[in-house]
């Protein structure tokens, strides 16, 4: 294996027979064909993995050297054939990432070294489980993670991280000696036995106080008059799209901040991802006051709740917005699963229940990389534990099996 210089990254043969890894700076030097044959072949494949998603954040100015995100994309070929690939960046800052290292970082700072740029193999801004490393088989997923680390240690760089990784990836990054790292998220599942037909049923399901408690919320916004008109793919217009962005924009402002996406990476989702996407705009009367955006994935029947905005306040409509309506329209659908997203224990009262997430890291340094693993050992207990306590507090009458 050894790395061209085409990209001048100036790195020599390490030993592995022909293969060659290439990195590339721009999603665009990849075929798109061939990149998303390898994705539709993987355990956990997501949209937001499809090339023209990353392509997007690329090209919309979204996630791109000026925003601390440096495009290095890996592939891995042998005699033409590319065999696999990831998204990879170098990365100045520790933003948009969900996985949270900022005590490493400072724990550098301190000790007078640098930790940024770090290798980072992640999507950018999509904290979505699913498969990372797009290869043929084990035995090129494990080549491309080599590469990876070997890129890492030939620019000197602090560490090296994959995040929301598939079990596929875990294990290829175990193979690396790589740290592991546990989290939580809470999704929703639609599953044999259970296979609500109704909305109405799936709250039949729940324990008495934790439906009173939605009927009640969804009380509210249709005591403030709000309805909802539901719109997918090409029924969602420009017109849409530019109220959802401006209350995408006042979601970030309520938080100080600014947003992580440009409009025009909805432009391109709009024109390139057509059908992935689905819009809920909340109304009183003709007037558009809020909306929420979900992600979907037509082929493995998965949803994902991504932005929400309003543009004024009314009680308990984000969790009709954000929760409920995605809940019920994945029910007429025949989808089997809706992912609320990072973090956030009070989506257990609407029905999501804990899964645990992973991400695995590497550390350049011996003695941050030992102190790093002593802190995991440590968290890692207690994210099962907290997880487990979790489990004990099941919203519904008897445990989804």
């Amino acid at each position: 294996m050894d790395f061209t210089d085409e990209i001048q990254m100036g790195i020599g043969p390490t030993g592995l027979g022909d293969y060659v890894i290439r990195v590339h700076d721009s999603p665009g030097q990849l075929p798109l064909a061939e990149w998303n044959a390898l994705l539709s072949a993987q355990q956990q494949p997501t949209p937001f993995m499809r090339l023209e998603y990353l392509s997007a954040l690329h090209e919309s100015g979204s996630a791109t050297t000026a925003t601390g995100w440096q495009a290095r994309f890996a592939s891995l070929w042998r005699q033409g054939q590319l065999l696999a690939c990831c998204p990879a960046y170098l990365k100045s800052h520790s933003y948009g990432e969900y996985v949270f290292d900022w005590a490493w970082a400072d724990a550098y700072q301190r000790h007078g070294l640098s930790y940024y740029p770090k290798l980072l193999v992640a999507v950018p801004f999509t904290p979505v489980p699913g498969s990372r490393l797009l290869a043929i088989n084990a035995e090129a997923r494990q080549l491309l993670m080599h590469g990876l680390q070997a890129m890492a240690a030939k620019l000197g760089l602090s560490s090296a991280h994959l995040l929301f990784g598939d079990s596929a990836d875990l294990s290829a990054a175990q193979g690396q000696a790589w740290m592991q790292r546990q989290g939580v998220q809470f999704h929703w599942q639609n599953r044999s036995p259970l296979r609500y037909a109704t909305f109405e049923e799936f709250l039949a399901s729940m324990q008495r106080e934790k439906r009173k408690k939605i009927q009640q919320e969804q009380r509210k916004v249709r005591e403030a008059e709000i309805h909802f008109e539901v719109r997918q793919g090409s029924q969602i217009s420009e017109r849409d799209w530019d109220f959802f962005y401006h209350c995408y924009q006042l979601t970030y402002r309520a938080h100080r901040s600014t947003p992580y996406l440009t409009r025009e990476f909805f432009r391109l989702m709009s024109r390139d991802m057509t059908e992935n996407w689905l819009l809920f705009t909340a109304k009183r009367g003709p007037e558009a006051i809020a909306t929420s955006l979900v992600a979907l994935d037509p082929v493995q029947g998965h949803a994902y709740g991504r932005y929400w905005g309003a543009v004024e306040s009314v009680s308990c409509l984000h969790f009709d917005a954000c929760y409920y309506q995605p809940l019920a329209w994945c029910i007429a659908n025949g989808y089997s699963r809706f992912e609320g997203g990072a973090q956030g224990e009070h989506k257990m009262a609407r029905g999501l229940l804990p899964v645990s997430t992973h991400s695995s890291h590497w550390l350049a340094h011996p003695d941050f990389s030992q102190a790093v693993a002593d802190f995991l050992a440590q968290e890692g207990q207690a994210m099962r534990g907290y997880v487990n306590e979790l489990e004990e507090h099941q919203p519904f009458k008897a445990c989804p099996q």
